[in-house]
């Protein structure tokens, strides 16, 4: 263990798998004391258990099942109650599905776990963020968000849906809010960026059914392993060189330019008032 992060706190939400886990063990592992959220009671005892023994850090597990804003509430009542700081926000859960379904609101599914959860949840923790700035909000997207075209008046895809679409359709909102949130947070000391870690074999196109099968069978080809894709997380949530960067959409590494729509801002504050609605924040 070393000491990069020795006295911050940090949350990285779906970090029972994949480039999350990677990330929380990281970060533990610079002496952060890391929050490690998962949906799967086991799951998550296990990931915690190994992380504590791998990383030599300070990992704790916190549960929520993000396709309940029940549970989304919960899960930022319950670090309140462990932590009055919360110097990092990972923003990594989520999924795809293999055809429209619900959530237990009447959500449709991607929309509320991709989008819906980690927008409640980060406002429900801004307080939190502030008081411990300097602090970081990264938030998960993907290049998946030039699928396709954006539609502010069918978020939860009624009038048609795929699982590409409506995958691509939440990654578009994830950079949306990150530069609606970035400007909403300025002058806070509290940062926000999206990144696209790169195509991760993370096991979430692994029930992929019909058209969208031969697809993910060619994508895994050129997958990248959760290691390498951990990494852009990491740099953005710790690294000292990009303190103070907010509003940026990263491919990896690298600045990188979004789809028009993203960079819209009355489109932004019609997503960001139709999202509060939704999860019913005033």
């Amino acid at each position: 263990m070393t000491d990069e992060l020795k006295g911050r706190t940090a949350l990285v939400t779906g970090a029972t798998s994949g480039i999350g886990k990677v990330t929380a063990g990281e970060l533990a592992r610079m002496g952060a004391r890391v929050l490690v959220h998962g949906r799967n009671p086991a799951r998550l005892e296990a990931t915690v258990a190994e992380l504590r023994t791998t990383s030599g850090g300070q990992v704790e597990g916190v549960r929520a099942d993000f396709a309940s804003l029940a549970d989304v509430r919960a899960l930022a009542a319950e670090v309140r109650a462990r932590t009055d700081r919360l110097h990092v926000l990972v923003n990594n859960a989520g999924g795809a599905t293999t055809g429209r379904a619900l959530s237990r609101d009447g959500i449709e599914l991607t929309l509320a776990v991709n989008h819906l959860a980690p927008f409640l949840l980060t406002n429900l923790l801004l307080d939190l963020l502030k008081a411990s700035a300097p602090a970081r909000i990264v938030n998960v997207a993907s290049e998946a968000h030039r699928v396709g075209t954006f539609d502010i008046d069918d978020l939860q895809n009624e009038r048609r849906y795929s699982t590409f679409r409506a995958y691509g359709q939440t990654k578009m909102q994830n950079i949306m809010f990150t530069h609606d949130l970035a400007r909403r947070l300025s002058g806070s000391g509290v940062t926000v960026t999206a990144v696209h870690p790169g195509t991760v074999d993370t096991g979430i196109w692994d029930a992929a059914k019909g058209v969208a099968r031969p697809i993910v069978r060619v994508m895994q080809w050129f997958m990248i392993t959760p290691e390498r894709g951990a990494a852009p997380l990491i740099r953005l949530a710790s690294a000292a060189d990009v303190e103070g960067v907010t509003g940026v959409y990263y491919k990896r590494f690298k600045p990188a330019p979004t789809e028009p729509p993203s960079e819209d801002a009355a489109l932004q504050a019609r997503l960001w008032d139709a999202s509060a609605k939704l999860v019913g924040l005033s």
